[in-house]
């Protein structure tokens, strides 16, 4: 599988505070994914820096998360905006029927009655289950991530098989 060796886990969204913690929508089933002690890479653009994680909790919607490095506000706020990445050798395997969304990325989608679908180009989360964004040309085809609707996954021939309808 040739697949990138960082998984984007969330976006910096705003600061909190005088003390540099960060506001961040997680992309990441549990706020434990930012345990203390592991690294992360902030990337915006061209820019990337690691940062080592000191703080991680809950915080409405999201997680604050302070890092070894920023200490003040300002040095936060220059941080919005700009993608969370972590290296996937820091995060556990997934359980047997479950796949980090970055690996679900650019598998071809077969229906077994209309063939190809296209491929998956993003995920999206809703109340219910996580939802397929499938492209084929100029055409989305939006695919719930649940057992009635997704036959099979096959990450060695990079295939998603649809339910019949």
């Amino acid at each position: 599988m040739n697949k990138t060796a960082s998984f984007t886990l969330g976006k910096v969204t705003g600061v909190h505070g005088l003390g540099g913690m960060l506001k961040v929508a997680s992309f990441a089933e549990s706020a434990d994914t930012f345990e203390k002690g592991r690294h992360i890479v902030i990337k915006g653009g061209e820019e990337e820096r690691s940062y080592l994680i000191l703080h991680a909790s809950p915080h409405k919607q999201g997680l604050l998360l302070g890092l070894e490095g920023i200490g003040s506000r300002e040095q936060a706020e220059a941080l919005v905006g700009k993608d969370i990445l972590m290296d996937r050798g820091q995060l556990p395997e997934p359980e047997e029927g479950a796949w980090y969304w970055q690996d679900l990325m650019g598998l071809d989608v077969v229906d077994h009655i209309k063939g190809y679908l296209g491929k998956i180009t993003h995920l999206f989360r809703t109340g219910a289950n996580d939802v397929l964004v499938i492209t084929d040309k100029d055409r989305e085809t939006l695919v719930p991530m649940h057992r009635y609707f997704v036959e099979s996954v096959d990450m060695d021939a990079q295939t998603v098989k649809n339910h019949p309808a």
